[in-house]
């Protein structure tokens, strides 16, 4: 395994980690399972960048977005 597919399957992992966690009820989707998104989605698509596998750099990035977008949302309604 070289720094890339350590790379990649850590953030993978992360995401793994998250939905299999939300999914047998040990979290709920909330502030950790969308910190856990963005950070396992940022870190694969970094990795998916050394590789240069575009595909998958704006799959990533859009996860990554998408898990910010429902942290802020959260953090928003916390404020209200």
């Amino acid at each position: 395994m070289n720094t890339n597919d350590i790379i990649g399957t850590i953030g993978v992992g992360i995401i793994l980690v998250a939905y299999f966690l939300q999914t047998v009820k040990l979290i709920k989707t909330g502030v950790l399972f969308y910190a856990l998104n963005a950070m396992g989605a940022g870190i694969a698509c970094y990795a998916s960048h050394l590789i240069s596998y575009y595909p998958f750099v704006v799959l990533e990035a859009v996860w990554c977005l998408v898990s910010v977008i429902g942290l802020i949302k959260l953090s928003y309604a916390r404020n209200q």
